[in-house]
Formats: C-alpha cells, structure tokens, sequence
C-alpha cells in the first residue's frame, strides 16, 4: 500500500505557496511556524523533492512546487467544498426543476398554496430542459414534461397526461360567428414554437382534428413557449400549446379554449428524483402535493 501524504502537511503547503511565507501561513492556518516549517520538511521528504526556493525574506515554489500546487490545489478545494456542502445542508431546502413556461405559468401562481401547506420547506428552481443527471446538477426533484424512458435508473411515477389545445386571445373571437377550429384557422395567423420540444405541437393537434397543419408566418415563431404564450395574450394569433402552460390564463378570462383537447402521446408529466431521497419528508411532502394538484387539473 502506497503511503499517504498527510493532509496537514498538504494544507501546509498550500498555505505558503499561496502566502509566500510560512510565518503568515501559520497565522491563516492557526498553528504554529514551526509547525508549518516541520510539515513542509516532511513533504518534501516523502516526496523526494524540494518544492520551495528562498528570494529575500519571500518563500517562492520552484518549478517541482509549481507542478505540485496545481494538482494539490485544487482537490483541496473540493475537499474543503464538499465539507461546507455537508455542513450547509438543510433537509427542508429542495431544488425542483421544470421547464420554463411551468416555472412561471404554473409553479408561481401555486406558491402560496404550497407555503401554507408546507411553510417550512424551501423550494429553489431550477429550469434545465436537457436529460441532466440530478445529483451532478444538484437537483433534488424534477418535474418532467417529457418521456419517462429519458429517466430510466431514478425513481419516476406519472403524474398526468399531456393535453395539447388551441388558444386564441378573447378579442380575436367574433361574437356573431360560432366559434371552431377550422374558422380560426381560416381567420387568423398560427404562432409556432420552433424548439426541438415543442415544434410538433401544431402537427398532433391537427392531425388529431383532420385538419390541415397551417403555414409558418414572418415575426411568430419563437423558440420559447413563454414567448409564444406572450404573443397569443397580444392577440397576435392562434397558438396549439399545452394545457398546463395555460390553465390559468383560461380560468382568468385572458386566453380562449377553442376546439377539442388533444392527449400528447408522446409527452406526459412525471415526478423524478433518486430513490434514496423517497425516505425524505420534505421531497415525500412536495411528492404528495404535486399529485394533488395534478389530479385538480385533470378534474
């Protein structure tokens, strides 16, 4: 078995390469300079090899100790992080991500229900769109709009369907005209969604009606749902969209439900995170309110 450099020794060193003097490395490490002094003339020992050279009063590394420092460094930094990490950690702060157009057309409106239902959590958000591996992002749960074999190896249970649905902006509609798809169509320019995620949202709806999928228009397409969703509230146009980006919009009069809902065969929204974190009680609280909720929707 290999021998082991002694960490103090290995904070020593950093000390004064970052110091230049083993006198002020003593005072940021709060120990002595002869104990700074005897754990560098170990180091160098162990090592074989000088790592410090002497100009004027300063303590300087030579080129063996330039090397040296910039691999030890750094670790010790990650040493030093996971450590604060650790201490840091509050069991009632969760970091649960959605995509955008969740996060403020969906997440928001609900934050004070979830406060007075849970005041002592703390949700932070995070809005990655990519398949991400959690633990590297630093991500407790993640409600997903999307496929639940992206996320084979966490734990994932469905939380509800995906429904596409035309919607216009109430001032588009004219009030002597009965109102279908196939006449809005017909009156007003489509607003698309161009991102990888959303660019076949217009296809399923209007397959699923047996209607044809219209022309993109100069200035109404955009990469975002929330920029599309902003658009249609202008009356710029119709927009196919999901559901839940808009539910409340519909409820408050804003936007207009026109036609029949299409179920997304291939998106739904599920609840995903590690399976060690299903033994938490704050991840098991914010588990059982995101059913909760979804069962309204779908109600």
């Amino acid at each position: 078995m290999r021998k082991l450099v002694a960490l103090k020794s290995l904070y020593a060193f950093v000390a004064v390469a970052e110091t230049g003097s083993m006198t002020d490395a003593a005072e940021v490490l709060h120990v002595s300079h002869s104990a700074i002094s005897q754990a560098i003339k170990s180091l160098e020992n162990q090592l074989g090899l000088p790592l410090f050279q002497r100009v004027g009063r300063r303590v300087e590394l030579n080129r063996n100790g330039r090397k040296y420092y910039r691999q030890v460094a750094p670790a010790l930094e990650q040493i030093v992080s996971a450590g604060e990490a650790l201490q840091q950690q509050n069991p009632h702060r969760l970091t649960l991500n959605m995509v955008n157009s969740l996060a403020l057309h969906w997440w928001i409106p609900r934050v004070p229900d979830f406060q007075a239902l849970a005041p002592q959590i703390d949700i932070r958000i995070s809005t990655l769109t990519h398949v991400f591996d959690l633990d590297k992002e630093g991500v407790d749960v993640a409600l997903i709009h999307g496929r639940s074999d992206d996320w084979q190896g966490y734990h994932c249970e469905k939380l509800g369907d995906d429904q596409l649905i035309l919607v216009c902006a109430p001032s588009l509609i004219d009030t002597g005209s009965a109102l279908s798809a196939d006449a809005m169509l017909s009156a007003h320019h489509p607003i698309f969604v161009t991102n990888p995620r959303r660019e076949n949202d217009w296809q399923i709806w209007c397959q699923a009606n047996q209607l044809p999928v219209p022309a993109q228009r100069h200035n109404l397409c955009f990469t975002a749902s929330i920029q599309a969703v902003q658009a249609t509230l202008r009356g710029l146009g119709i927009l196919v969209t999901h559901r839940l980006f808009v539910r409340d919009e519909i409820r408050q009069g804003l936007l207009t439900e026109i036609g029949p809902s299409v179920r997304n065969p291939y998106q739904s929204y599920y609840f995903v995170c590690q399976k060690e974190k299903l033994v938490q009680e704050s991840v098991l609280t914010l588990r059982a309110w995101l059913h909760h909720e979804f069962r309204l929707a779908s109600a």
